[in-house]
């Protein structure tokens, strides 16, 4: 992780701040405030903002005055109450802005939530910066063969450094050609526009924002981006945001945990397969009404919980 001086010199004044306000603080979160929690190898997330906090959320379902008067322990079963079952509107009452810096191939699958505010910084005024991102070996597989958008198995480690010299060099060369099409004639370049120049960078080269988000919106980017099968790159930056989204709003993020999160979804014909395996009956999947793909995932919904699962399937439907 690195910052620039300029940045340092920002986030050092920022932080040494001592300011007073009446509107809701979380005090946990303030400890996060400015500070940049490292993520890959040259990657950041800080929160710079933010307002509300579990008070909001209560007051805002309660359009109550004030903090309000009711106990710790009612506010919590009524943010509890509000995911369960989906009154999302108090939630957006609460909103957090980051600064983040990522390789440019994980902020364009990250730009897929369109739900943020969003400030990337501009190549086309500014030069980029030379660093880029280079995978661990532990990090570098092969093409899944049963899932068209997610890994395998590891690299060997001879051809996982081999793939780390291909990236590291190609990102390298990449980077020397734009700093000669930008340089002046001159000095031996060829004075080309920066947003002309910036298309020859590699997807793994760094880039940053800002980016504001309210809380219901960052729960859903959450849900999606933990999820074991989400690309790693990405779900380790969503792990450093869901850190500080605990010390924000710890009731509200329990009930995410625990309602979303590490929750699991049945269809109405698995419920039907649940009825019947719960009466101890056979269930076959050729007449469950399922398709092979949504027996299997079915059956890893469950396996976790019981697993001894496959007893109440016939044969041939294991």
């Amino acid at each position: 992780m690195s910052l620039n001086p300029e940045q340092q010199i920002e986030i050092d004044a920022s932080y040494n701040q001592c300011l007073q306000t009446k509107r809701p603080v979380s005090k946990e979160l303030e400890k996060f405030i400015f500070k940049p929690i490292p993520v890959l190898d040259h990657g950041f997330v800080r929160v710079v903002d933010y307002m509300g906090n579990d008070s909001s959320i209560v007051q805002a379902a309660r359009v109550s005055y004030g903090s309000g008067t009711k106990k710790v322990s009612e506010d919590r079963g009524l943010i509890r109450y509000l995911m369960r079952h989906h009154h999302t509107t108090p939630f957006e009452m609460c909103e957090i802005k980051y600064h983040i810096r990522l390789p440019i191939f994980v902020a364009r699958q990250w730009i897929r939530h369109r739900t943020a505010s969003v400030n990337e910084y501009s190549a086309r005024y500014s030069i980029m910066e030379k660093e880029f991102y280079i995978p661990t070996p532990e990090a570098l597989a092969e093409q899944s063969k049963i899932n068209n958008q997610g890994r395998g198995d590891c690299l060997s480690s001879e051809q996982a450094l081999k793939v780390m010299e291909l990236l590291r060099g190609d990102a390298q060369r990449c980077y020397e050609n734009y700093e000669t099409m930008l340089k002046p004639a001159a000095e031996g370049g060829y004075g080309l526009a920066r947003e002309l120049a910036r298309m020859n960078l590699t997807l793994n080269t760094y880039s940053q924002w800002y980016w504001k988000i309210n809380l219901h919106n960052l729960f859903h980017f959450l849900q999606l981006r933990i999820d074991p099968r989400a690309q790693y790159e990405i779900r380790v930056y969503a792990e450093a945001m869901l850190e500080t989204v605990r010390s924000w709003v710890p009731i509200a993020c329990e009930a995410f945990e625990d309602y979303r999160r590490n929750s699991v979804t049945f269809s109405q014909s698995m419920m039907m397969i649940l009825g019947k395996m719960l009466k101890g009956q056979k269930i076959d999947q050729k007449e469950s009404g399922l398709s092979k793909r949504e027996w299997m995932e079915m059956i890893e919904l469950i396996e976790p919980y019981c697993p001894s699962v496959n007893n109440f399937f016939l044969s041939d439907s294991k």
